[in-house]
C-alpha cells in the first residue's frame, strides 16, 4: 500500500506516481490519500474500507467505460467564481470512467461517476484508491447496492451502465426483469437504451414487444429516443404508425422531438389523422416543440387544410403560442 498527503496549501496533489495513466483521476484535491491493490478481488478490500475508521471517507476506482457522453465534470470554483466552465469538455467521450462511494457510519451513502479527467476535491477526507480492478467485479459489487430510489449521477445502476463490459448487459437485463420492482425496472430499460448500443437496443425493442406491463412499454419507448442504435430511429416510426396502443403511439411521437430528422415528418403528419385524439394532440405538440421551427410549416399546413375542428383548434393555439415570425405572417394573413 502507498500513501500521498494532498496538503490544502498544495491545493492539487497529482497522483501520477501511484496510479496507472489511464486508470487514475488526473487532479484531486483536498484529499488523505491512500492506494491498494484489489487484485485479488474486490470485495474483500471494499468491506473491509467500508467498515473501517475514520469516516466518513470516499472509496474510488477506475474502469474501462462505454464512451458516454453522460459522464462530465461538475463547474469549478474557486474563490466563489467559475473559473472555467465545466471541467472538461469532451469531443470525444473518454475510454475510462472514474467510480467514487462515500461511506460513513460503515454503509455506502453515495455513489458517483465521473470523467478521470475531473478535478475532484474529497472535501479533506480520506480517499481509499483501488488499483487492479476487474470490470465484472466492480458491477457485482455496484448491483449489491441497487435500490428503488437512487438520484440520478449518484446511482449505482447509472455507475453499472458506464462499463464497457458484458456483464453490465447482463446485470441491466436482470434489473429491467418483470421481477424487478417498478422503479428500478424503468430506470433499467432508460440506461439500457441510452448507455449500452445495440445490445441495449434488442432488449428494449423485445420489452415493447413482449413485456405484460403497460408502463415499462411506455418507458421502453420513451427511452428509444435517446438511443445511438440506428435502427432505434426506424422502431420509434413504426411505433408512431402502426403499434395498437393509442399511448405507446403518442408516446413514440414525443419521443421523436429528440430524433430531428427530416423523415419524421411524415408520421408527425400521418399522426395528426389518427384516430385516437391523444395521438392528434401529441403529434400538434411534437411539431412545434421541433428545433429551429422545424414544424411550423407544417402545422400552418394543418390549419389551412384539416376538416377537423378540434384538431384545427389545437394546431392554432399552438402555433400562437409559438412566437415564430411565419406563425406571425400566417395570423397576419387571416385576419386581411
Amino acid at each position: 500500500m502507498t500513501r500521498a498527503l494532498c496538503l490544502p496549501a498544495a491545493a492539487i496533489c497529482l497522483v501520477a506516481a501511484a496510479l496507472p495513466l489511464a486508470a487514475q483521476p488526473k487532479l484531486l484535491m483536498n484529499a488523505n490519500l491512500d492506494t491498494r491493490s484489489a487484485g485479488a478481488g474486490l470485495e474483500a478490500p471494499f468491506r473491509s474500507l467500508l467498515t473501517a475508521s475514520p469516516q466518513p471517507a470516499w472509496i474510488g476506482w477506475a474502469v474501462p467505460s462505454v464512451r458516454s457522453y453522460n459522464m462530465g465534470c461538475e463547474y469549478v470554483f474557486r474563490d466563489g467564481q467559475s473559473v472555467s466552465g465545466q471541467g472538461v469538455v469532451h469531443l470525444e467521450p473518454p475510454d475510462h470512467a472514474i467510480i467514487i462511494v462515500r461511506v460513513d457510519q460503515n454503509a455506502v451513502s453515495r455513489i458517483r461517476y465521473v470523467s478521470p479527467d475531473c478535478e475532484i476535491d474529497a472535501g479533506g477526507v480520506p480517499m481509499h484508491w483501488l488499483t487492479d480492478v476487474q470490470p465484472a467485479q466492480s458491477v457485482a459489487l455496484l448491483a449489491t447496492f441497487v435500490t428503488e430510489r437512487e438520484p440520478g449521477s449518484s446511482s449505482a445502476m447509472g455507475a453499472i451502465a458506464m462499463h464497457a463490459d458484458a456483464s453490465a448487459d447482463q446485470t441491466l437485463d436482470r434489473l429491467a426483469g418483470a421481477q424487478q420492482p417498478l422503479s428500478i425496472r424503468q430506470r433499467a430499460v432508460s440506461l439500457l437504451a441510452s448507455e449500452r448500443g445495440h445490445h441495449g437496443f434488442e432488449m428494449v425493442k423485445d420489452l415493447i414487444a413482449n413485456d405484460t406491463d403497460e408502463r415499462i412499454k411506455e418507458r421502453a419507448v420513451q427511452a428509444l429516443g435517446n438511443s445511438k442504435d440506428p435502427a432505434a430511429l426506424d422502431l420509434l416510426l413504426e411505433t408512431a404508425r402502426r403499434n395498437s396502443n393509442p399511448k405507446l403511439r403518442a408516446q413514440a411521437l414525443s419521443a421523436l422531438v429528440r430524433r430531428p430528422e427530416p423523415k419524421i415528418l411524415d408520421t408527425l403528419k400521418a399522426a395528426i389523422d389518427d384516430p385516437d385524439v391523444t395521438v392528434q394532440r401529441r403529434a400538434i405538440s411534437t411539431l412545434n416543440s421541433l428545433p429551429d421551427g422545424e414544424g411550423i410549416p407544417l402545422l400552418i399546413q394543418v390549419i389551412k387544410t384539416t376538416k377537423n375542428a378540434e384538431v384545427r383548434k389545437q394546431a392554432m393555439n399552438t402555433l400562437q403560442g409559438s412566437r415564430d415570425p411565419r406563425a406571425l405572417a400566417f395570423f397576419e394573413d387571416v385576419l386581411r
